[in-house]
């Protein structure tokens, strides 16, 4: 997930909250954001006839990947990196007129629901030898293509100040983390959505999940953009816990001394996945199979373990042969649940619609 640095604005009582000011910052960012990586990442234009290979990603690693890709193969390719929630914005404005051809973010449910509106390419999957974890990400009908998995919701802190972590998901509402949790924008984070809506499955339905995340609110707590921004208020002292995706806060641990994750039980799996646009002119699709396929070769999964050492590149692996980055813990110790991406794909907009009208 893309970590777009930002100071959010602060309420009465501490509390951050989404202004028209925040909001056209954000904005700016994403556009001077966009515009800088398409002029950089389309590397090596082509001379000759061949099409030009369009990424939507908000891969921490997307960039390293595409330089490498087009030096592989000769495929120019231009990048737009943006967080999940944009880029999903942007495809469904391009619903008649898409501009995209491959989109590669966090998050099963967002391919999900695109693939239920029938705008992903189905029956592709790479010529790969998954291991159990790709296999059981692969979707029946071949619409999107798995890379990695990581964790939505997982707890960081810092040890300096917090000696006692929550071990259970209740404990959060008490009285001692009142005002000291936060958390991300499912309308903005894509690891952030998986994260509620496993709350949601855990915790009994939709409703029950409401009620929880409702009681969060009413003990304080604070909503920031992306991964990003969550940490900055940990680090700063803003709040005690932090809700955000593994890879965030193992990277957050590797950088920051006395930071710690804690995986409470449980945690829900966050794949990442490659989308190819349906409407694409077919030698872009033809293209689009190539890049999924090169970042599942041998050398492409070297450049997405190397391209965010201490962000996305942490992540584990679905492919047979490749091992995650030491930092990661044994997968078997992580107490994690799975969520079906095509019945929570389908609420996506509801739940966010909710959780923007009643929390934010």
């Amino acid at each position: 997930m893309q970590a777009t640095k930002c100071n959010p604005e602060a309420v009465p009582g501490g509390r951050p909250r989404r202004t028209a000011a925040t909001a056209l910052a954000a904005a700016a960012l994403a556009v001077a954001s966009v515009g800088a990586t398409a002029a950089t990442a389309a590397a090596a234009p082509s001379t000759s006839s061949q099409p030009t290979l369009v990424v939507y990603s908000a891969q921490g690693y997307d960039s390293a990947e595409v330089k490498a890709f087009t030096q592989a193969t000769g495929i120019p390719v231009t990048l737009d990196d943006d967080s999940t929630g944009p880029l999903l914005e942007k495809i469904q404005a391009e619903k008649n007129n898409p501009k995209w051809g491959l989109l590669w973010v966090d998050g099963a449910t967002a391919f999900a629901s695109l693939d239920q509106q029938h705008m992903l390419l189905r029956g592709f999957e790479p010529s790969v030898s998954w291991n159990s974890l790709g296999a059981a990400q692969v979707p029946k009908d071949k619409s999107y293509v798995p890379t990695g998995l990581t964790m939505a919701g997982t707890l960081v802190y810092d040890t300096k100040t917090v000696k006692h972590p929550p071990t259970t998901w209740k404990q959060l509402l008490g009285s001692q983390w009142n005002g000291q949790v936060g958390m991300n924008d499912p309308a903005v984070s894509g690891p952030t959505y998986p994260f509620v809506a496993g709350m949601m499955q855990y915790l009994g339905g939709v409703s029950q999940g409401e009620a929880y995340y409702q009681g969060l609110n009413n003990n304080g707590m604070h909503v920031y953009l992306t991964n990003g921004d969550t940490l900055s208020a940990l680090e700063a002292g803003l709040i005690k816990v932090a809700l955000i995706q593994s890879s965030a806060g193992i990277g957050a641990s590797l950088k920051v001394p006395g930071i710690k994750v804690e995986f409470i039980n449980p945690v829900t799996s966050l794949p990442s996945a490659i989308g190819i646009d349906a409407k694409a002119p077919k030698a872009e699709q033809v293209e689009a199979e190539k890049f999924a396929s090169f970042v599942l070769s041998a050398a492409g999964q070297k450049v997405m373990q190397s391209g965010d050492p201490t962000g996305d590149s942490l992540y584990w692996p679905v492919i047979k042969g490749v091992s995650p980055l030491k930092a990661l813990p044994p997968l078997s110790k992580v107490p994690a649940q799975t969520i079906d991406p095509y019945l929570w794909g389908s609420r996506e907009n509801t739940v966010n619609t909710w959780f923007t009208n009643t929390i934010l």
